[in-house]
């Protein structure tokens, strides 16, 4: 648990709760120092463990009280939420403060009694201390901790298959795609159609950027993905798919966005709240939907909070 200082105000007794403020031990393990406005997008990833909601915890501190970031609470509270929905108590519990406090957030008591009764389930001390004063939860919870649901099939594209009467070899590449596609909630032709840009299915290719396999992967992303060999076919499509699952659910479904961040990364989009200005990048978009002609995609609201630009 983040040792924070409106615990230790709470331990001496519960006058001037709405003044605490908290510091924070950063540790190597947990605690990920960043300055960058785009954090969100490099950092908020679905957590699955306790080291990632603990990750997640301590950047949304940072964001909330404006420790080496801008002080950003709607952004505390997206990250709080993922790492809240994972069941970290502590997140629970900084969210039951914020609403308790009208701090970011509207007061609300009733939703701050919910986060502080789950947090007092996890035996969280503190806030079992909270629940006491505040009264008992009627379950109330904001929209972002709501299980998501599961992103809708698509409709059946009505404009002709580009990749149906593919050679051998690429149609055993294909064809691994239409199997491992949907498990990632991605429709197998996007899937084919940054393959088909990005290297013209030719597993073995590398870019001048290193950038390698047949969905160009940077060093960097293969490592955020945990992708072993990039020149695998297996390894590589897995990492690209889960990627663009990543890349859809930031920019909200938008296809043309989530290209452009595929290609120039999301901290240009960010950037320029939009497809860059880069000749490459707009080219790049333009083949994508050329395959795929959809503006929007289904995409898992609970993988990473939104892009700055939606908000």
């Amino acid at each position: 648990m983040v040792v924070n200082k409106r615990d230790h105000h709470f331990a001496a007794g519960l006058g001037g709760w709405s003044s605490w403020a908290r510091t924070v031990c950063w540790s190597a393990a947990v605690c990920i120092a960043s300055t960058a406005p785009d954090v969100v997008a490099q950092n908020v990833a679905k957590a699955t463990n306790a080291d990632a909601t603990a990750a997640l915890v301590a950047k949304a501190i940072a964001f909330e009280h404006g420790e080496g970031v801008p002080k950003d609470p709607q952004t505390a509270v997206a990250l709080y939420c993922v790492a809240a929905r994972a069941g970290n108590p502590e997140a629970q519990y900084n969210l039951g403060w914020m609403f308790a406090n009208g701090r970011g957030v509207e007061r609300d008591d009733a939703i701050a009694s919910s986060f502080f009764a789950l947090a007092a389930k996890s035996g969280h001390e503190y806030a079992q201390k909270m629940l006491a004063r505040i009264g008992p939860s009627n379950g109330e919870l904001p929209e972002c901790m709501k299980p998501p649901e599961r992103p809708p099939a698509l409709a059946e594209l009505e404009e002709p298959d580009p990749f149906v009467n593919l050679p051998p070899n690429r149609r055993k590449i294909a064809d691994l795609v239409e199997q491992v596609a949907p498990r990632y909630g991605i429709e197998p032709r996007l899937a084919l159609a940054v393959i088909a840009v990005e290297s013209n299915f030719e597993p073995l290719a590398r870019s001048q950027k290193d950038a390698r396999g047949l969905m160009q992967l940077i060093p960097q992303t293969a490592t955020r993905f945990k992708v072993r060999n990039p020149f695998s076919v297996n390894d590589n499509v897995r990492g690209g798919l889960a990627y663009l699952r990543w890349l859809l659910a930031y920019y909200q479904g938008q296809v043309a966005l989530a290209a452009a961040a595929y290609n120039a990364g999301e901290a240009a989009v960010d950037r320029y709240r939009g497809v860059p200005p880069y000749p490459e990048t707009r080219d790049y978009v333009k083949r994508v939907l050329r395959l795929f002609p959809r503006e929007s995609h289904p995409y898992d609201a609970g993988v990473v909070a939104p892009s700055p630009i939606f908000r």
